[in-house]
């Protein structure tokens, strides 16, 4: 027997939020630019990790008891704004409770939608996937800047609801600011954005390993995900380039990072999804040379706003061309910036 909808509803907009670096920054942009008292924040995952001032307004969710706040806030608040659907426990109350959908806006993070292709086939992967098809299909509104994950949520699991394009957090926004003014004699190279092994490390220390006796260094930023696999990864590229490997195993502050990132001069994304948006949007920011897959959602959608990034394939070390730099700083500039993404966040939630 199913849940039955509950009449009343008020004018606020209820995020549930997966906590991760992008949570606490867009609470603040939301706080500024924003009327707060519209907005209610439910937040799932480890507050040490991911430090957020809890109040009346954002709220922790971290005993069985709360399920039934987030479903009265649920039913009672006039939007839902889904921060990625990673967790199963949202999934199925949502499932349970299909009235809920249509005012849904998912903000998909790359590994939400992908789990149609990544996940573990078993009897209960399939199950759940199931579940999360239903739900999908039924979402009313889905938010990214990517055309083509729509594409793949329409293709995958039917969905209908209406596509905003929105870059969403604040970890987006090209701050030009940032720009390293240092001297260096070596080129420098990112590989991969985070220890997670879809960001295929090994694979591409391999295709770097006939340039291991050039004046290079290669940074890998490791502070999140699979410490094994960093572990493993950061091993592998001491054996081939010895102290030119540089991992980055503590977490850094949004400035810090990019800070970093300027510093740069060529990066290597080798995931096989959408990740590492920011950092790519960053760097082509710098006039940075970017490699990615060319079969990915995001290779597609920066290319076509006509931004230049050169295909993994053909992997060379050199600096990208003057001409080239500038034409990708003014692209980004304009388009992924604190205006914009203020105007795009209006128009979801008005």
């Amino acid at each position: 027997m199913r849940l039955e909808p509950i009449a009343i509803q008020s004018d606020k907009t209820l995020h549930i939020c997966r906590l991760d670096k992008f949570i606490p920054p867009f609470i603040d942009l939301v706080k500024e630019n924003f009327s707060f008292t519209k907005h209610v924040f439910l937040l799932f995952g480890n507050l040490q990790t991911f430090p957020t001032k809890l109040d009346k307004n954002v709220i922790h969710i971290n005993h069985a008891y709360q399920i039934f706040e987030l479903i009265l806030k649920m039913n009672t608040s006039k939007k839902i704004i889904l921060h990625s659907l990673f967790n199963p426990i949202v999934v199925l109350l949502l499932f349970l409770q299909p009235w809920l959908l249509k005012k849904c806006y998912w903000i998909m993070w790359g590994g939400d939608l992908y789990y149609y292709e990544f996940r573990n086939l078993s009897l209960k992967t399939n199950a759940y996937e199931n579940i999360r098809r239903f739900v999908i299909k039924r979402i009313g509104h889905f938010v990214t800047y990517f055309d083509e994950e729509y594409e793949l949520a329409q293709k995958w699991y039917g969905a209908t609801g209406v596509h905003h394009a929105c870059f969403t957090y604040p970890s987006n926004i090209f701050n030009k600011t940032e720009l390293y003014q240092g001297t260096k004699n070596s080129i420098n190279i990112q590989v991969g954005n985070s220890a997670t092994p879809t960001n295929q490390h090994i694979s591409v220390l391999k295709k770097l390993a006939p340039y291991k006796d050039e004046n290079i260094k290669i940074f890998l930023p490791l502070s999140y995900g699979d410490m094994e696999y960093a572990q493993q990864v950061i091993t592998f590229g001491r054996s081939i380039f010895g102290e030119k490997i540089i991992p980055l195993e503590q977490f850094m502050s949004l400035n810090e990072y990019q800070k970093f990132l300027s510093d740069i001069d060529i990066a290597i994304f080798n995931n096989n999804r959408q990740q590492a948006v920011g950092n790519i949007i960053t760097l082509l920011g710098f006039g940075k040379k970017v490699f990615m897959k060319s079969d990915v959602s995001s290779w597609k959608s920066l290319s076509k706003m006509g931004l230049k990034i050169f295909d993994i394939d053909n992997l060379q070390i050199t600096k990208l061309d003057p001409d080239d730099a500038n034409h990708n700083k003014t692209k980004i500039s304009a388009y992924f910036s604190k205006p914009n993404l203020i105007k795009q966040l209006e128009s979801i939630f008005i």
